[in-house]
């Protein structure tokens, strides 16, 4: 919604709408009251039991949504928020990047927001920025798919990636002379669950931080598999080259022959990352447009961050 406000920036009535509506409901939203274990926000709420326990503190893809409830410009979160969240980071820590098992962690925000040459308190002390941390995560996952300590089919250099995503049921199989488990929808990645299903989102959405290991990747996913995993909207949202017969019913999905198991499903959450992350590689249209947001901006001053295009007149 931010990025259609800055996109229609025209003089036409209808976009001078848009951006006014874009306004009025991003200020409708009280991020105050989203905070019933304060500074964070929780992860959830129920009309009939009101909180759930869980709260965003820790390294993920809330960084964008903190963001958003620091640069609210009707009821933001003090920008002390940024600095008790980023004190969560630490233990994710793990020698030279902040790890997260899924890659879409390391992907959600950076979609929309440019951080590369912009740094805050926490990560400055590390030496990098958030891009490089993400450009860090995904050689990991194509050296944890190239170490392929689980013996599953197909992880290689150009075979790999990682997430949530759809997997093909809640059953145990075992797989020559292997016990193998599988999962249904699950979070998967280096350090958690992992039953030889890949998700190309995991790969493709990473192209902007490492280009020279995802294209090749993207070419040998199509050339090996090819319409087994891609279909009219693209790639299926995962497959599993280990599971190659339907031992136990499956909860999605098919197998196709010469390729395994194969979802049927293109979940938007997954493919909106492709293709948003694609063009930001080929033109930085996404990015640049959000720079020119003033709510994001303010966002990301609150939260301390400088350099890079912060440091230029918007």
């Amino acid at each position: 919604m931010l990025f259609a406000q800055s996109w229609f920036d025209g003089d036409h009535p209808e976009e001078q709408r848009i951006r006014a509506l874009a306004d009025q409901i991003y200020g409708a939203v009280d991020w105050t009251w989203i905070t019933p274990r304060a500074p964070f926000l929780s992860m959830g709420w129920h009309p009939e039991s009101g909180f759930i326990p869980s709260d965003w503190n820790i390294y993920n893809e809330g960084m964008l949504m903190y963001l958003l409830a620091l640069g609210s410009p009707t009821h933001p979160l003090p920008p002390s928020t940024w600095g008790a969240l980023t004190e969560k980071f630490e233990p994710s820590w793990r020698g030279d990047h902040l790890h997260y098992p899924p890659m879409f962690v390391h992907q959600y925000s950076h979609v929309w927001v440019d951080f590369r040459d912009i740094r805050d308190a926490y990560i400055a002390t590390k030496g990098i920025d958030y891009f490089e941390n993400s450009k860090r995560a995904t050689i990991a996952q194509r050296d944890y798919a190239i170490a392929n300590a689980g013996g599953f089919a197909g992880y290689g250099p150009d075979i790999w990636g990682l997430t949530a995503c759809d997997g093909p049921g809640d059953f145990k199989a075992t797989i020559g002379g292997r016990a193998r488990e599988f999962f249904s929808y699950s979070e998967r990645g280096p350090g958690a669950r992992d039953d030889g299903t890949l998700a190309p989102t995991a790969a493709v959405g990473s192209i902007v931080f490492a280009p020279d290991l995802v294209i090749p990747t993207i070419t040998a996913m199509h050339d090996r598999y090819g319409r087994g995993i891609y279909g009219k909207y693209g790639f299926f949202d995962a497959f599993n080259p280990t599971l190659t017969e339907m031992g136990e019913p499956l909860k999605h999905g098919r197998i196709v022959p010469g390729v395994g198991w194969v979802d049927i499903d293109y979940l938007g959450i997954d493919q909106g990352p492709i293709v948003a992350m694609i063009e930001n590689w080929r033109t930085g249209l996404v990015w640049n447009t959000m720079r020119r947001n003033p709510h994001i901006r303010r966002g990301l001053d609150r939260a301390g961050f400088t350099g890079g295009w912060l440091a230029r007149v918007p």
